[in-house]
């Protein structure tokens, strides 16, 4: 609001006298135009982050001299514009990963993942990925089955959150179905939430009256 509100009062020295429907119509643009640029920053800097340990995790070790040319070569192969300062961009983003205890050198000076950084390159491949889907069903339901105590709430929730966005309904209270082989990113989703022994993976042949599922994966009864 402050950033309209600014517009607005740079607008009314500009243009006196401006009709209040137009007025507003530009200043509005303006901010959501500035609010657009910035998403599009996150975005390109995420993918930067997420390029860098890719790279680095890849590698095993690399040295910093190298990360830069990688991951500049990987955006150009993604179509991503590379010229101007993007190579100080990436610069940036590896001493915040290093800063941020994602990122770390060895004694040789080489950067390598921490186990944080594993965790978070986990959790972006998690986010990322996209479940297969066969142009024919096998009839099978893959079920997931997960006890996770009260006290991990908070934990719980995030496992119900990643099901959703995978595409999982929910049949009982911790008890979700998905028509099609996903025990990647189940197996992803184990290591991520360190849940091995508190997750069952099943695949099944019948689930009784599921036509209710079949209607909601839009699947031929």
């Amino acid at each position: 609001m402050l950033t309209l509100a600014k517009h607005c009062a740079t607008l009314d020295r500009v243009i006196p006298n401006i009709p209040i429907h137009v007025f507003y119509a530009i200043a509005y643009n303006t901010c959501m135009g500035n609010l657009e640029k910035e998403s599009k920053k996150r975005s390109q800097k995420g993918e930067v982050q997420k390029l860098i340990l890719e790279t680095v995790a890849a590698a095993g070790v690399l040295g910093v001299a190298l990360v830069a040319p990688n991951v500049l070569g990987a955006l150009r192969k993604l179509g991503v514009d590379v010229s101007g300062r993007k190579k100080e961009v990436v610069n940036a983003s590896r001493k915040n990963l290093v800063a941020t205890g994602i990122l770390e050198y060895d004694a040789r000076g080489l950067l390598r993942l921490t186990e944080k950084g594993k965790k978070k390159l986990r959790s972006i491949e998690r986010c990322d990925y996209q479940v297969p889907r066969p142009s024919k069903w096998d009839k099978r339901w893959r079920v997931l089955i997960f006890d996770i105590k009260e006290e991990r709430k908070s934990l719980r929730d995030k496992v119900r959150q990643t099901l959703v966005m995978i595409g999982f309904v929910r049949l009982q209270d911790s008890v979700w179905v998905y028509p099609y082989d996903c025990e990647d990113i189940i197996t992803l989703l184990k290591a991520d939430f360190m849940i091995g022994k508190e997750v069952l993976y099943l695949i099944v042949d019948r689930i009784e009256y599921d036509h209710q599922l079949k209607d909601s994966f839009g699947l031929s009864r």
